[in-house]
């Protein structure tokens, strides 16, 4: 007879506690809890280096179904703190899976729980926010509560961490362009995703993988004919060295995209503030509307912190680089969802179009990147 999990405990620094079973491996794990509305996707979801720090809750009910495969990975490890499910599959059901998440959860020592209420957690998030939680499993499972809510409570707020440096390369990289050629491309990495280098290639940029604290003269070195800004976790503002780096990027002329936490990036380096969100966005369903075309797309996300900025009409940067104007909107909440400069050539989103899992809505914006940067080329 097999023997059932060790028991787990979930804890928010409110104090509330769920008892489930352990899920992964045993010990103790703490960061923010966040959850992600995903249907599918979750390895890519581990994979993703915004993760990192965060305790990831699945809201979808049955996890694990697919195994985990060599062909879906986004990066070179699971990034997320920890991770909560309700009810992990028993078996694996997919031609390409040569694992079990479970297995691949103990590998890479990632604490999780299971057997737990997820959807009374994901709605007390939403109320409250996210929080700091830690999963205690195992010996730590028995640990006093009192004692468990004061290491949870230590934990750092994810509000002013910078968090470039555990998920970046240490040297860089290339990945040669597929197609019509049309130059090279330095990538910032500030925890970018595998599928956005495939993308990127794919449109015939050589992509430069640039360690997050490369300075201008190393992206310089590389003679690119535009720069890009991943995903990543942290707050943007805490990031004032990506700041500055990214003025003199744009200083210099150079075309720009940035996703994610490179659209947070670019509001604060047009002179924009950010804030963090309630609860964030973290999924593969989320609407946005693309204001030029009023076409709704669905899209995926991750993040925590957002972009302020007027939703209607043009304004001014308010650090010179001429007029801006919000290009996305997310139709939620309202958030900003994308920054187009009118004067400049850049431009930024919140979601990731490279959306490994789907949906591919938004894929579009890396066209409209590549004609951008063909266009300055010509221009000149």
């Amino acid at each position: 007879m097999t023997s059932l999990p060790e028991p787990a405990v979930l804890v928010l620094e409110d104090g509330t506690r769920h008892t489930g079973r352990a899920y992964g491996a045993i010990g103790t794990t703490l960061g923010e809890v966040v959850f992600a509305t995903g249907m599918s996707g979750y390895q890519e979801t581990l994979t993703d280096p915004s993760y990192a720090g965060q305790i990831v809750l699945q809201t979808a009910p049955h996890i694990g179904n697919t195994g985990m495969n060599d062909e879906d990975p986004e990066s070179r490890r699971i990034w997320v703190a920890g991770y909560i499910v309700r009810d992990p599959s028993r078996v694996v059901s997919n031609w390409r899976a040569n694992a079990s998440l479970d297995e691949t959860l103990v590998e890479d020592g990632v604490v999780g729980i299971s057997g737990i209420d997820t959807r009374s957690i994901t709605r007390h998030i939403r109320s409250a926010g996210s929080m700091r939680g830690g999963i205690f499993s195992g010996e730590a499972a028995g640990l006093d509560a009192e004692e468990q809510v004061r290491i949870v409570r230590e934990v750092p707020q994810m509000a002013g961490q910078n968090l470039s440096a555990q998920v970046s390369v240490d040297v860089a990289t290339v990945t040669s362009a597929m197609g019509q050629r049309i130059g090279n491309l330095a990538v910032l990495d500030l925890g970018v995703k595998q599928a956005t280098i495939d993308n990127l290639a794919a449109r015939g940029f050589e992509v430069h993988v640039l360690p997050q604290n490369s300075t201008i003269d190393d992206i310089r070195a590389v003679d690119p004919v535009a720069v890009f800004y991943s995903n990543g976790p942290g707050d943007p503002a805490a990031s004032d060295a990506h700041v500055g780096l990214l003025r003199s990027v744009l200083d210099d002329g150079l075309p720009f995209f940035g996703i994610c936490f490179g659209n947070q990036l670019l509001g604060r380096a047009l002179g924009l503030g950010t804030y963090k969100l309630p609860f964030g966005h973290r999924g593969i369903n989320q609407p946005v509307r693309d204001k030029s075309t009023g076409r709704v797309e669905i899209t995926a996300h991750n993040h925590g912190f957002a972009v302020e900025a007027p939703l209607d009409g043009a304004f001014d940067s308010p650090n010179g680089y001429g007029k801006v104007e919000v290009s996305h909107i997310g139709l939620n909440d309202n958030v900003v969802e994308g920054l187009r400069a009118l004067d400049i050539p850049a431009f930024s989103v919140q979601y990731h179009p490279e959306a490994a899992a789907g949906p591919h809505d938004a894929n579009y914006l890396f066209d409209r990147f590549a004609a951008m940067v063909r266009e300055n080329k010509d221009a000149k």
